[in-house]
C-alpha cells in the first residue's frame, strides 16, 4: 500500500521560511515524479513544483521560483519543500503527489498539511 505522509506546516510571518516532508512508503520512487499542490480556499488546486526522482531536476510553477525548493533524500524516501520570502498568498493547504514518470496522471496524493502566512 503506496502512503504519503506529509508534515510540516504551520504558521509564519510573511517574509518567513517553512519546509514541509512528504515520506512514502509502499513504492520504490526510482521511476517516479513528485509534485507539490496547493489549494488556497475558494480557488481550485495549483501546481506548485515538481521533482524527477532519478535525475533530481525540478520545476516550479512561476509564482514560486525562486522562493521554493523541492529536493529529495533517497535514504528516507521524503520528499521536501523549502519554502521562502513566504508570502500571504501562499497560505493555502499543501499536498505532495506521486506519478510514475511516464505517467501524465498523479496516481498517489498525501493528505495534506495547512501553511497560513500573516501579514
Amino acid at each position: 500500500q503506496v502512503q504519503l505522509v506529509e508534515s510540516g506546516g504551520g504558521l509564519v510571518q510573511a517574509g518567513g521560511s517553512l519546509r514541509l516532508s512528504c515520506a512514502v512508503s509502499g513504492r520504490t520512487l526510482s521511476d517516479s515524479v513528485m509534485a507539490w499542490f496547493r489549494q488556497a480556499p475558494g480557488k481550485e488546486r495549483e501546481f506548485v513544483g515538481s521533482i524527477r526522482w532519478s535525475l533530481g531536476s525540478t520545476i516550479y510553477a512561476d509564482s514560486v521560483k525562486g522562493r521554493f525548493t523541492i529536493f529529495r533524500d533517497n535514504a528516507k524516501n521524503t520528499v521536501y519543500l523549502q519554502m521562502n520570502r513566504l508570502k500571504p498568498e501562499d497560505t493555502a493547504s499543501y499536498c505532495c503527489a506521486l506519478r510514475r514518470r511516464t505517467s501524465l496522471e498523479y496516481e498517489y496524493w498525501g493528505q495534506g498539511t495547512q501553511v497560513i502566512v500573516s501579514s
